[in-house]
């Protein structure tokens, strides 16, 4: 498989798309619904749609190895987001401007996809890495590994240089920029933005946060490039576990066994088997609000 921007689908699992209704036009009893799930992957800073999830030495793909992921959840399409994260990337531009067209694009792909597939209706599950979680913040989001919700006091090109891009990227080409890397700062104004404007929306959304057990080695020395407190905030209603591996690596695994994989694939499964009866609800709700403020137009027209 290639890394390419935009939504590409790694795995398509048994019959895996399945609509459950127009529910603008009738609405069906929950008990009548059919449900699949699609789990989108979204890669951080310097990563790749592919390279991001896969192992460095035995090039292990695990979301779309068939004796992985998609052994564990077989009734699902697995996607995954690719965009230009690169820091030559941002070179004129705000860094909040840049994560807020990430996240247009990544809305106006899956609602293409979705609509060419016939998949509008389905739940979404997201996994996403450092900057990706970011991204998904201004879509609204599931689950996040290594996301620096407060900040990243390691993401300052002035003190870390190429050895924080070269710790965090699958390429050394990349030139250096601050731009990006400012909103990742510990304190950082777009980072609080975003935290921000997504605070009240998480009572809709089970969240699940992973944080970095092993700091990465930067050459002269080893940090952790996301603390635990900004990865995974103690919330009320989430989640949240370590696991053993650095920034890069938290979201590579090598097999089945590997430390970490059944903790996150866990509250994957959690999440497809949860997510029938919230969504349903949700599109059923949605509906009647929709009939409501349709007869209420039509009524302000008759007069």
């Amino acid at each position: 498989m290639e890394n390419h921007f935009g939504i590409q689908e790694v795995f398509r699992g048994d019959d895996p798309i399945v609509e459950y209704g127009n529910h603008a036009a009738s609405p069906v009893a929950v008990s009548t619904l059919t449900f699949k799930y699609s789990i989108v992957a979204v890669h951080g800073l310097n990563g790749g749609p592919i390279e991001t999830w896969t192992t460095n030495k035995t090039r292990k793909f695990w979301l779309a190895d068939k004796e992985m992921l998609p052994k564990n959840i077989g009734n699902a399409r697995i996607l995954t987001f690719g965009y230009d994260a690169s820091v030559t990337s941002f070179f004129g531009r705000t860094s909040s401007d840049t994560i807020l067209q990430h996240a247009h694009t990544l809305v106006a792909e899956l609602v293409a996809d979705r609509q060419l597939e016939g998949a509008r209706d389905r739940p979404i599950i997201f996994v996403c890495h450092s900057l990706g979680g970011i991204i998904v913040k201004r879509v609204t989001m599931l689950g996040l590994i290594g996301t620096p919700h407060h900040g990243s006091d390691k993401a300052k090109l002035a003190s870390t240089g190429r050895k924080m891009i070269d710790a965090m990227v699958p390429s050394k080409l990349f030139d250096t920029n601050g731009q990006l890397l400012e909103a990742l700062k510990e304190g950082s104004e777009t980072l609080q933005n975003v935290t921000d404007m997504f605070a009240p929306l998480m009572k809709n959304f089970r969240i699940y946060f992973f944080w970095e057990q092993e700091k990465t080695d930067f050459g002269t020395t080893r940090k952790y490039v996301v603390k635990e407190h900004s990865a995974a905030p103690i919330l009320d209603d989430t989640e949240r576990a370590g696991l053993p591996y650095d920034h890069c690596n938290m979201c590579k695994f090598e097999s089945r066994t590997a430390p970490g994989y059944r903790l996150v694939v866990a509250a994957l499964m959690t999440y497809t088997l949860n997510a029938p009866s919230t969504i349903s609800q949700r599109w059923i709700s949605a509906t009647e609000m929709l009939k409501a403020k349709r007869a209420t137009e039509a009524a302000e027209l008759m007069q």
